[in-house]
Order: C-alpha cells, then sequence, then structure tokens
C-alpha cells in the first residue's frame, strides 16, 4: 500500500521557521517525484516545490522561493521541506504527493493527508 505521510507542522510567529517531513513507504523512492502543495481556507491548492528523484533538480513556487527549501533523504524514503521567514500567507495545510515532477496538482498520483502550519501575525 502506497503512503505519504507528511508531519511537521505547527504553529509559528511571522518570520520563524518549520521542518516538514514527507515519510514514503509502498513504492520505489527512486521512480516518483516528490511535491509539497497547500491550501489555504477557501482558496485552491497550490504547488509549493518539487524534488526530482534522480538528479535531485528542485523547483520552487513564486511564492516562497528563496525561503523555503526542499531536499530529500532517499535511504530514509523522507522528503523534507525546511520553511524559513514565514509569513502569515503561508498558513495552510500542506501536503505531500508523489507523481510527475510538476507543482500541477494533476499530475500527482498519491497524496498524503496534511499537515497544518499555522503563521501568527
Amino acid at each position: 500500500e502506497v503512503q505519504l505521510q507528511a508531519s511537521g507542522g505547527g504553529w509559528v510567529q511571522a518570520g520563524g521557521s518549520l521542518r516538514l517531513s514527507c515519510a514514503a513507504s509502498g513504492f520505489s523512492f527512486e521512480n516518483y517525484h516528490i511535491a509539497w502543495f497547500r491550501q489555504a481556507p477557501g482558496k485552491e491548492r497550490e504547488g509549493v516545490s518539487c524534488i526530482g528523484s534522480t538528479d535531485g533538480m528542485t523547483y520552487y513556487a513564486d511564492s516562497v522561493r528563496g525561503r523555503f527549501t526542499i531536499s530529500s533523504d532517499s535511504a530514509e524514503s523522507t522528503v523534507y521541506l525546511q520553511m524559513n521567514s514565514l509569513k502569515p500567507e503561508d498558513t495552510a495545510v500542506y501536503y505531500c504527493a508523489g507523481g510527475h515532477l510538476s507543482l500541477d496538482r494533476r499530475h500527482m498520483e498519491y497524496w498524503g493527508k496534511g499537515t497544518l502550519v499555522t503563521v501568527s501575525s
């Protein structure tokens, strides 16, 4: 059974940092690229960042570039999202997903349950 488990969310003040983790199981980590998405209340789910499973290429949404860093540990089948300089507008439920190397949610095949990030001003 394919499982993606996101964790690490929480409450933080603006300017603070959090690190999210996405633990993958049930599929070959090398065969699927992993992406982070987020969905704020009343808004559509949007792509945040993704990382290539073989070459480690990374992509970021304009809204987080320079503040967020995605990385992976293939030995642990885990992808991380380091979030620095957090802003209230980063508040959302964050999801990790496996599929194509893309920030388009339609290109993902597997989804994990989300983890809530709340940034207070």
